[in-house]
């Protein structure tokens, strides 16, 4: 192998495991201690799920600050929003304020958690004069079709009878009237990107509620309300400023906190991995690299829809780079991977139970990739 050997080190995190960083750090640290003499580019990524702040912000080296805002059962929490080096772009994961695991598995109750949090984020970054706004939606708790991030930004639902909805999808039900006069003036001038790995709809079987909802804490018959609801939200919405949500894809995301967002702040929804990408200035690493790793908790068909593996080996593949891919799981029909993916490799090292393939994946994505590199010195 060559002195000069580069490879870009792109993961994700493994969730529950380790962070995209702490994945970087591993794979070096077994890289290294099969050769010494290879270059490794860390890169961590995201798509849009929790850390898509974190490592933007480090990327272009801008600054994270805390907020106290609501979190989704209305109880104050300090979650954070980053600004950008260049002052003018602000950076919120949705799941900072409105996450999932800031509520108990058995507090999960998406007829009543709200994204109100989020939209107070959002106002923190609006008070730095930010003219473009990044949001990442991955990992909520809610299912409120954004209704509580317009809340705190100054709009106001309304039943039949004039009185005020409280938060929460379970009230949309009993939405008749929206009214956004009062909401924050400064989104009129703000430009915002969706971070999202997700394309489903609002509404119907494959939507929001259905297929999101039970991990929130949704029964069969709540999943059914909280759909209702979102339909009814969906119509309110189309009476009133003639836009139609109801099946446009990512719309569903976050519990339909993708429409909240393309409605009532103009939002336009990206890939997550696509946006990660372009702040991470990942394709100028590329470019120079020998090879380029990547990975995540879990590989399988879900992967080729915009999940980080198969968007860094779509960049490799640009510059004809080959790309290992690392994963605690793999699992069914992965074989069209394989058009931008060279190898994937499983990191466990034997029949173990779930908390501990958790808390030994540091140490064994280390020796993988030092296997990895060991068979690499053989032929190189």
């Amino acid at each position: 192998m060559k002195n000069d050997f580069v490879i870009v080190l792109a993961p994700d995190s493994f969730k529950e495991s380790m962070t995209a960083r702490e994945a970087c750090e591993a794979m070096e640290r077994g890289i290294k201690k099969a050769n010494n003499r290879i270059t490794c580019l860390q890169v961590p990524m995201a798509d849009g799920g929790e850390s898509t702040m974190e490592l933007l912000v480090n990327a272009n080296k801008g600054k994270i600050y805390n907020e106290k805002v609501l979190d989704p059962l209305g109880r104050e929490v300090t979650a954070s929003y980053g600004i950008l080096e260049d002052s003018q772009t602000g950076i919120i994961d949705m799941a900072s304020a409105s996450g999932i695991h800031l509520v108990a598995i058995e507090e999960r109750n998406p007829l009543i958690t709200t994204t109100y949090g989020t939209g107070q984020l959002i106002k923190a970054c609006l008070d730095h004069n930010i003219k473009k706004l990044i949001v990442g939606i991955g990992g909520s708790a809610t299912n409120d079709g954004g209704a509580g991030l317009v809340q705190a930004l100054g709009g106001k639902f309304f039943d039949e009878n004039g009185k005020e909805l409280g938060f929460g999808g379970g009230e949309l039900g009993r939405l008749a009237r929206i009214d956004i006069k009062n909401l924050d003036p400064r989104i009129k001038d703000l430009s915002v990107e969706v971070a999202c790995d997700v394309n489903n709809p609002l509404c119907g079987e494959q939507g929001a509620s259905y297929v999101f909802g039970p991990q929130k804490g949704a029964t069969l018959e709540i999943a059914q309300q909280l759909d209702r609801n979102l339909m009814n939200y969906a119509a309110i919405i189309k009476e009133e400023f003639h836009i139609d949500i109801l099946n446009v894809p990512g719309a569903g995301a976050a519990g339909g906190l993708g429409a909240g967002l393309m409605v009532f702040l103009n939002g336009t929804l990206k890939k997550g991995i696509d946006i990660v990408i372009r702040y991470s200035s990942l394709e100028e690493k590329v470019k120079g690299a020998d090879m380029v790793w990547t990975g995540e908790g879990c590989i399988d068909f879900q992967t080729k829809f915009g999940k980080t593996p198969i968007g860094v080996a779509s960049v490799a593949k640009k510059y004809n780079k080959p790309v290992v891919a690392f994963a605690g799981k793999i699992g069914n029909n992965i074989d069209s991977l394989y058009e931008k993916i060279d190898s994937i490799f499983c990191i466990m090292q034997g029949v173990t139970t779930l908390e501990e393939a958790l808390a030994n994946g540091k140490q064994n994505l280390e020796r993988t990739s030092e296997n990895m590199i060991r068979s690499m010195n053989l032929v190189m």
